[in-house]
C-alpha cells in the first residue's frame, strides 16, 4: 500500500552530474518552453510533441561544485530536463554556466521567470535564464550572463535566500545573523536587521506574502513584512534544534507553518498555528536525522531527506508515511524540491546525483480508479446484454 513504508526505487530515475549539488529548484515553465521544444524537435523525428503534457517537458536548475579547493571540480549552475512520460532526468544538461572559484551555495528562483539569485561566498549574483541556456565555447561561463547585486555585495556568505510567492520581495539571511528584505526588482530596502539571529539558517514567506519566518539560533522569528517588524518568536523545546521552515496551506485552506527540527531521538516536524503562533502538534521520526525538508505545492505532502541518503515523504494531514526511498543517495541529502503540480520530487546530494521520484497514488485514489474501471466494465456488460436481448427479439 502506498501509505505504508515502501522502497520506491522502481519509480525513480537518477543521473550523476559530476559535482556536489547544494541546491535544486524547478524553473517556471514559460522561461524555458521555447528551448525545450527546440531541443525535442532536434532529438526526435516525426514525433507528436503536441501530445506531451506541459509537466513532461519541465526543467530543474541545480547548483554546486567543489568550492575554492584544488579538487578540479568546477562550480556550476546547470539546467536539466525532466520528462515525466519516461520518468527521467536528462543525462546532459540543457544549459550550463561555470562560476570560477565561487561556490553557489544557496539559490532562489524567481517565481515569474525573472531569473535566478545565487548566494556566493561573499556576494549574491543574479543570473538570466537565457545566458545559462546558451551554449558556451570551451565550457566557460561568461560575465554577461550574471550580475552582482550591489545591495548584496561584500556582505559575506548568505545561508538563506527566498522570494515571496508573487516575486515582489526578496529576503536574504546571512551567516553573520543579518536579515535583509528588499522590494524586487528595485532592491529598495524594507528591512536590514543586523542582529536577527546568531546566524540565519532558513527563510520562508507565507502564501499571502504578509509574513516572513527566519530560522536561526537560538529560535525562529516571525516578521510582518509591510511593518518591517518582528511580531512573534517561536521557541524550541527540550533538545530541539530547528533546521528548516516552510509555510503551506492545510485542507481547510488555512495557512500553517512547518518547522523541521532534529532531536536526540530523531527528526521532528512541528506544525504551528499562524493566527496564534502556537504549536498545534509535532511528529517524531525516530532515528531519522533531517538534512533537507520541503512541502509540496498543494500542501498535502512533506518531504524529508536524512544523513544516510534516504528520502521520506509523509502525508501532511495524517503525518503518516506515504513513501520511502531507501538509499536514494550515497550520503547526506542536501535539497528537496517538489514539482509545481506535486506529482514528483527531485532530491540532490553531495554524491553529485539528482533523483526523480514519482509520487505514488494513495490507496484511496487507486481504489477510486479501480471502482471507476469496474463501473465501466459493468456498463459495457449491461449494454452488451441488452443488445443481445434485442437481437433475440428481432430474430423471433
Amino acid at each position: 500500500m502506498a501509505n505504508q513504508t515502501t522502497e520506491s526505487n522502481q519509480l525513480s530515475n537518477t543521473q550523476t552530474y559530476g559535482f556536489p549539488i547544494y541546491a535544486a529548484d524547478w524553473i517556471p515553465e514559460e522561461t524555458v518552453r521555447s528551448k525545450i521544444d527546440k531541443d525535442q524537435d532536434n532529438s526526435e523525428d516525426g514525433g507528436d510533441e503536441s501530445s506531451s503534457s506541459s509537466t513532461s517537458r519541465s526543467c530543474i536548475v541545480l547548483a554546486g561544485g567543489g568550492g575554492e579547493g584544488r579538487s578540479g571540480i568546477k562550480n556550476v549552475i546547470v539546467i536539466c530536463r525532466v520528462d515525466l512520460d519516461t520518468k527521467s532526468l536528462s543525462e546532459q544538461p540543457l544549459g550550463r554556466i561555470v562560476l570560477g572559484t565561487d561556490l553557489p551555495y544557496r539559490m532562489a528562483v524567481h517565481p515569474r521567470g525573472g531569473g535566478l539569485v545565487c548566494a556566493l561566498p561573499n556576494s549574491c549574483k543574479r543570473f538570466d535564464w537565457e545566458n545559462i541556456m546558451s551554449p558556451r565555447e570551451g565550457d566557460q561561463g561568461g560575465e554577461e550572463g550574471e550580475e552582482v547585486i550591489k545591495e548584496l555585495k561584500d556582505v559575506g556568505q548568505q545561508l538563506a535566500l527566498a522570494f515571496s510567492q508573487e516575486g515582489s520581495v526578496l529576503a536574504a539571511g546571512g551567516e553573520d545573523g543579518t536579515l535583509r528584505i528588499f522590494e524586487w526588482p528595485s532592491m529598495k530596502t524594507i528591512l536590514d536587521e543586523s542582529k536577527a539571529h546568531a546566524s540565519v539558517k532558513n527563510l520562508t514567506f507565507s502564501e499571502s506574502g504578509k509574513f516572513l519566518v527566519s530560522l536561526g539560533g537560538p529560535l525562529c522569528r516571525v516578521w510582518d513584512v509591510k511593518a518591517s517588524a518582528a511580531i512573534a518568536s517561536l521557541s524550541k523545546e527540550k533538545d530541539e534544534m530547528f533546521a528548516y521552515c516552510r509555510f503551506s496551506v492545510d485542507n481547510a485552506g488555512n495557512e500553517v507553518l512547518y518547522i523541521a527540527a532534529n532531536t536526540e531521538r530523531g527528526g521532528s516536524v512541528i506544525t504551528w498555528d499562524t493566527a496564534t503562533w502556537k504549536r498545534r502538534r509535532s511528529k517524531l521520526m525516530k532515528n531519522y536525522s533531517i538534512s533537507a525538508f520541503n512541502v509540496s505545492a498543494d500542501g498535502k505532502l512533506l518531504a524529508l531527506g536524512n544523513m544516510e541518503g534516504d528520502v521520506l515523504i509523509i502525508d501532511s494531514t495524517k503525518m503518516k508515511t506515504h513513501q520511502l526511498v531507501k538509499k536514494a543517495h550515497l550520503g547526506l541529502v542536501t535539497a528537496l524540491t517538489f514539482s509545481p503540480d506535486s506529482r514528483c520530487l527531485v532530491s540532490v546530494s553531495f554524491d553529485s546525483r539528482a533523483k526523480l521520484t514519482v509520487i505514488e497514488k494513495t490507496a484511496e485514489k487507486r481504489k477510486g480508479s479501480k471502482l471507476a474501471g469496474d463501473v465501466v466494465v459493468v456498463r459495457v456488460a449491461i449494454r452488451g446484454f441488452l443488445l443481445f436481448l434485442d437481437g433475440k427479439g428481432d430474430h423471433r
